[in-house]
């Protein structure tokens, strides 16, 4: 068994998929739209309108594959009580990803020395999506060996 994170992104999908190949290295490794869809449901299942939209994609982030869809586009999103975790490697890549992701959002934690780890911090980014970078003290003593 495994758990995979899915984010709805209210029509803003494909905009938060470039997002993240740009500031986290993602990779898309599939992107389906609503009009891709081999059922054709009717208008009872997905409202009009979402042709173009994202219905289903899987981008890679590390180790991790992330789903990622535009949902519905009813107006709700949100990921309120879920943080996604990054454990990099070295406390230059928790700088540099944690400004990245923070561009166009907000800091709910500055990046900084922490007594679990040499550099933790949690940001909101333009998405909505709250992101937890932590450089583990394992992470760096592999790296320097």
């Amino acid at each position: 068994m495994k758990v995979q994170p899915y984010l709805f992104f209210n029509g803003r999908c494909e905009e938060a998929l470039e997002f993240y190949k740009k500031a986290l290295g993602a990779e898309v490794m599939m992107l389906m739209r609503f009009k891709e869809n081999p059922d054709k449901p009717g208008p009872e299942i997905v409202p009009p309108g979402l042709d173009e939209k994202v219905m289903h994609a899987c981008m890679q982030i590390g180790e991790t594959q992330v789903m990622a869809s535009d949902g519905m586009c009813s107006g709700k999103s949100g990921t309120e009580g879920v943080s996604l975790s990054l454990d990099v490697s070295s406390e230059a890549e928790a700088d540099r990803l944690f400004n990245a992701l923070a561009e166009g959002g907000q800091v709910q934690m500055p990046i900084g020395k922490t007594f679990f780890s040499p550099r933790f911090g949690v940001v909101a980014d333009r998405f909505g999506v709250s992101w937890m970078v932590v450089t583990t003290a394992a992470s760096e003593a592999k790296q320097a060996a």
